[in-house]
């Protein structure tokens, strides 16, 4: 059947190309792109990741020689036949002796188009062979980082059985789940098959804050607006208001990173993916993922319980300078809260607190891949806080927490006032307003990490690029003994009602 705009018979497959790079680019100044429901499942399909796996959008690719084809074959190196001596002369041109006027203007005519495109091909040769290294670099970061099956962050090595029980909470996941399914709906065959995951799927394990890493799922820049306000229905449905603004923050100063470091193909507010974990169900377990430059949400549902760990949370800049987004700031209440704690304690209890009075480096330990790193509970325990000290780091805690919707952010908390007699606090750095400084809260059941890092992307600004900065933060929440990605429940629920692969 021909298909609009076709001639019958026309041979058609499919790339996915990417409308944030250079080459995909070219692809989108010369193309109409085709919206994917309108072609029969029955036609071939060819997934061709462009080079940052970024905004995946579909176009066809007409065999025979057309315009299309010549750019896209060079640019994606797929050997296809293409059919030759397309233009047969069938009239005989003159050829004059010498140059002239017409000649000439045809020559300029020709420089004018062919510079920019020769410009445009190394442009294009380049941001491929950037988006190779980076898909290496990618794997080379899940195979180390995957080798050893999940056990969970522990303070000995060993999991502390117990601690985490499927009960019901008493906040109802309902608006989660119908959020979701509007979201699902709202998604293409091809966006599906590419989004949708296994609720047990190590997939949950894939990721990582920095913008290089190779992601799936489907990016808000690839979404049409249906689908992105049906993502954002899904992210306020599942966190605070607090928690939605400071996420839609991070995406946006990450517009600001571009802006500034001059890179729109891997940074950008809406170099977003969204995966989906299992099916949404009022009984069965599922869950959805965020993953992006600074901003990492897994956010695990079984019945009426959320666990929404590990979360990852930051920017560089933390407010910006210029641009689209200027004045955004971010993570100052965790920053000065933080700080507070460290100077509300008693002159030996600070002693105790901090472990290092000098900042050098980047502290966090339980980034990417660390999924079963081992640290011993050090610095303050602090069982022996004054009332106003002990109410403060508490309003530390759930600075963190609430960043979830509000009801489950009480089950959280109250889970972590159970063992707030055995939580730790930890400090490495300055205790001046200007200063850097790393902090860490850690429990059987929370662990959270705050980190001024070194610059990065923004390393040309810095004064001094080995140091670390207030404008480059780090956060990390994790669930340790083994419940991150709700791996723990998730576990006991299999013991009660087994399941086949």
């Amino acid at each position: 059947m021909a298909k609009a705009g076709l001639a019958a018979g026309t041979e058609v497959s499919f790339y996915f190309v990417t409308a944030n790079c250079v080459p995909c680019r070219q692809l989108l100044n010369l193309t109409t792109t085709a919206n994917e429901a309108e072609w029969p499942e029955s036609d071939p399909v060819i997934a061709r990741q462009c080079h940052s796996f970024n905004s995946h959008l579909l176009f066809p690719k007409i065999c025979g020689g057309c315009r299309l084809h010549a750019i896209v074959r060079p640019l994606l190196e797929e050997e296809v036949s293409v059919a030759h001596n397309m233009h047969r002369h069938h009239h005989q041109h003159s050829h004059e002796a010498g140059p002239t006027r017409r000649s000439f203007l045809s020559s300029l005519l020709s420089a004018a188009v062919l510079v920019p495109w020769a410009t445009g091909q190394q442009e294009a040769r380049s941001a491929l062979e950037r988006a190779e290294q980076f898909r290496r670099m990618s794997e080379e970061y899940e195979k180390e980082g995957l080798a050893a099956p999940f056990k969970g962050i522990t303070a000995s090595g060993d999991v502390m059985p117990g601690l985490f029980e499927i009960r019901p909470s008493g906040v109802s996941t309902e608006p989660v789940r119908n959020a979701a399914e509007k979201f699902i709906a709202a998604l293409t065959p091809v966006q599906l098959a590419r989004t949708m995951f296994p609720v047990d799927d190590v997939e949950w394990r894939k990721w990582m804050n920095q913008h290089f890493y190779a992601r799936q799922g489907i990016s808000f820049a690839e979404m049409t607006e249906a689908q992105r306000q049906a993502a954002f229905g899904l992210m306020r449905a599942s966190l605070s208001a607090k928690g939605f603004e400071l996420t839609r923050n991070i995406m946006r100063l990450n517009e600001t990173l571009a802006e500034l470091a001059e890179d729109h193909d891997f940074l950008g507010e809406w170099l977003y993916y969204i995966q989906i974990f299992g099916r949404p169900s009022a009984t069965e377990p599922w869950g959805w993922k965020l993953e992006g430059h600074h901003a990492i949400i897994n956010y695990f549902v079984l019945g009426d319980q959320v666990v929404m760990t590990p979360l990852f949370i930051g920017s560089e800049p933390v407010k910006a300078p210029s641009g689209k987004y200027k004045g955004i700031e971010i993570l100052q209440e965790e920053q000065k809260v933080g700080l507070e704690v460290l100077t509300l304690l008693p002159e030996a209890q600070r002693k105790s607190a901090i472990l290092n009075f000098s900042k050098t480096g980047n502290n966090n330990l339980t980034e990417a891949f660390k999924d079963n790193v081992v640290i011993d509970y050090a610095g303050l325990r602090t069982n022996e806080l004054a009332a106003p000290v002990r109410q403060r780091f508490r309003d530390l805690i759930e600075l963190y927490v609430s960043n979830m919707d509000d009801g489950h952010t009480r089950v959280k908390m109250d889970d972590v006032d159970r063992h707030l007699e055995n939580t730790w606090f930890t400090w490495i750095g300055g205790m001046q307003p200007d200063s850097v400084f790393y902090y860490r809260v850690q429990s059987p059941v929370i662990l959270i990490e705050f980190d001024h890092q070194q610059p990065a992307n923004l390393r040309k600004f810095a004064a001094d690029p080995s140091k670390p900065t207030q404008q480059h933060i780090h956060c990390v929440v994790r669930t340790p003994n083994g419940n991150d990605y709700g791996k723990d429940l998730l576990r006991q629920h299999y013991l009660n009602h087994p399941h086949t692969t």
